[in-house]
């Protein structure tokens, strides 16, 4: 099995970001519509990476793969490209951000099936559901916890 290592992710690399966060949207959330993909990007690289702790695992070619984002115990984001989903980069990822960063929580659409059985399958557990997301948009979440 391949090692992952956790590695930083530079403010100049952020647009690699972006484009592994698209590609991952559209190869898992078929519910969101175009406009939605393009209202997010912007929010993405202009406000949402600086405000979470970001980590990375990069390819044999230091390319980005995967990255996760944390803030206060929540796991804001995890977004694995397509090309590479199903190799235990999520898995690196989610455990690096409980054991490092103490998470806790993570919110994830309900229409994400694949999501919600990956978290359940770490022992994250729903406590909570939303009819909109954080955004307001029309996009039911579930509010999940660590029970270990």
């Amino acid at each position: 099995m391949i090692q992952y290592k956790i590695d930083n992710i530079r403010k100049e690399e952020y647009q690699e970001v972006v484009n592994v966060w698209e590609a991952s949207v559209r190869a898992t959330h078929d519910f969101l519509k175009e406009e939605d993909i393009e209202y997010f990007k912007p929010l993405i690289l202009n406000t949402y990476l600086d405000a979470v702790d970001l980590r990375c695992v990069r390819n044999e070619k230091e390319e980005i793969i995967g990255f996760s984002g944390v803030a206060d115990g929540n796991l804001e984001m995890l977004f694995i490209h397509p090309d590479v989903r199903g190799n235990g980069i999520g898995k690196v990822l989610l455990e690096y951000s409980i054991e490092e960063h103490k998470v806790t929580k993570v919110d994830v659409n309900e229409d994400n099936k694949q999501a919600v059985g990956f978290y359940e399958k770490f022992g994250f557990k729903t406590y909570e559901r939303s009819e909109l997301d954080s955004s307001g948009k029309p996009y039911p979440t579930l509010h999940m916890k660590l029970e270990k």
